[in-house]
């Protein structure tokens, strides 16, 4: 009876007043570390907030059009390559005489070939004759069924076919269908595979997006510090994000000190690089579209934000993957001391870096693609290529990103070996009463884990009337 309640103990069945006393002081202290944190960071928030006025911006809207000329929308119904100026003579198959009597107007085989699609209007109407951009139908090219939106020329004033200007012209294609079933078909796995921490991940996507889209970008419109709004929103998204998914515990209070760590280091790192490589956005049609926009906008300020947030995911990633690590190690075996936790755990930290390190390279690397082959294109030294004004971006935001990451790692691991030794119970000894070792004097983790799995199936077949008690111990001690 003296060994079932030895091993009782060890499985969590039963926590000790001793230990509840040590878990609530451990979550006491984390709460006055992290509760001041959280009023610091809303009060800089307000402090920061937009007034969203656009006062001295002046951004052309492209699809802003002049009276008669609408944008519309249709289906591809047959694609053909025409004589350029015989095409755009036709305003479409709907108006009869007008394209006839151009066409016949022009003589054979002048100008080059084009690519039309008729086209039927969502709309409804005829079809009509839309010229393809050349570099789109070079490249991707139309086909019948398309969805595509399109410039309607047709009804503005002093549009004429005589005129050899299109009366249709391509915009771009109509991508909202496969977009949407890629989104839906997103939801449903994640909420499949992960249930409802998966929705209340996904919710949590969605404010992190508002805080984007109503915070950070108007507040570097405006011309707010760059450095605090990428800190303070992005701390922000990450208190919101962790707590909605994982819930309130300690565990997901530890992931969110290494969160906060790394990114102050990575804001410390980005503040340093932007500055000292001089990234001013030369090269980029973007930046220089902001820069002719608004004094207010700082093209820096908008690298150095990007850098910043850029990392956000998978440094959460990393911290709540190494807080939940050293509670199962825990979990596997109680009674190993913080030093033993802290190696085990960080055996899988060091999988973990070498890991993400190169995810973070290739997703930079897959969405500069174009860029790097148009650099690669230019036949230039490996260094002057990477310094370049076109790749140093993507560079700098690589390492700073990955020396954060990798910073993050041991710091999540120290708070979280130290808060799970405070919190959980103790065992009291290593072995039972059969001599039989625990699985804290192994210093494998792999090993760890087999032995303390071998412990506990030994200890269900000898006591198995106390499986249900030991299960409910486990479920209140994760609460």
């Amino acid at each position: 009876m003296g060994a079932g309640h030895s091993h009782a103990s060890l499985d969590h069945s039963e926590p000790t007043p001793q230990a509840m006393a040590a878990r609530s002081k451990a979550n006491r202290i984390l709460a006055a570390v992290l509760i001041p944190l959280a009023l610091l960071t809303l009060a800089g928030m307000a402090a920061l907030w937009p007034s969203g006025s656009k006062d001295g911006v002046s951004l052309a809207n492209p699809y802003s059009t002049a009276p008669g000329v609408t944008f519309d929308t249709g289906t591809i119904q047959n694609v053909v390559t025409e004589n350029c100026m015989q095409g755009t003579s036709q305003r479409g198959t709907g108006q009869q005489g007008t394209g006839q009597q151009g066409s016949a107007q022009q003589p054979p085989g002048q100008g080059s070939d084009c690519t039309f699609a008729f086209t039927e209007p969502d709309k409804g109407g005829s079809p009509v004759k839309v010229v393809i951009n050349p570099d789109v139908a070079s490249s991707h090219g139309v086909k019948p069924g398309d969805q595509i939106r399109y410039l309607n020329l047709s009804n503005a004033q002093g549009a004429t076919g005589s005129q050899g200007s299109p009366a249709y012209i391509f915009v771009d294609f109509v991508r909202t269908l496969p977009i949407v079933l890629l989104a839906v078909l997103y939801a449903v796995v994640v909420i499949a595979v992960a249930r409802w921490r998966g929705l209340r991940a996904l919710i949590g996507l969605v404010g992190a997006y508002f805080v984007l889209a109503n915070f950070l970008l108007p507040g570097l419109v405006e011309g707010k510090p760059p450095l605090l709004l990428a800190l303070v929103g992005s701390t922000v998204i990450m208190i919101g994000v962790l707590y909605f998914a994982h819930g309130f515990s300690a565990r997901t209070s530890t992931a969110l000190l290494g969160t906060i760590f790394g990114l102050a280091i990575t804001a410390l790192l980005a503040a340093w690089a932007t500055n000292a490589a001089n990234l001013a956005g030369v090269g980029s049609h973007d930046a220089a579209t902001l820069v002719n926009t608004s004094h207010n906008i700082s093209i820096s300020g908008v690298i150095l934000c990007g850098l910043i947030i850029s990392g956000l995911g998978v440094l959460n990633d990393v911290t709540i993957t190494q807080s939940s690590a050293v509670w199962e190690l825990y979990e596997l075996a109680p009674a190993s001391s913080a030093r033993k936790l802290f190696t085990s755990a960080m055996r899988i930290g060091r999988d973990h870096i070498a890991s993400t390190v190169y995810t973070i390279a290739f997703a930079y690397a897959g969405a500069a693609l174009p860029i790097l082959t148009i650099v690669m294109l230019y036949d230039r030294p490996l260094m002057d290529t990477l310094t370049s004004a076109e790749l140093s971006e993507e560079v700098i935001r690589t390492l700073v990103g990955s020396i954060g990451l990798v910073l993050a790692i041991p710091v999540t691991t120290l708070i979280a070996v130290l808060v799970v030794k405070a919190t959980g119970i103790k065992a009291t000894g290593v072995t039972d009463d059969a001599g039989h070792g625990h699985a804290d004097d192994v210093e494998d983790t792999g090993a760890l884990a087999a032995a303390a799995l071998e412990e506990r199936s030994r200890r269900a077949a000898v006591e198995p009337a106390q499986e249900p008690a030991t299960r409910r111990g486990r479920r209140a001690d994760r609460a």
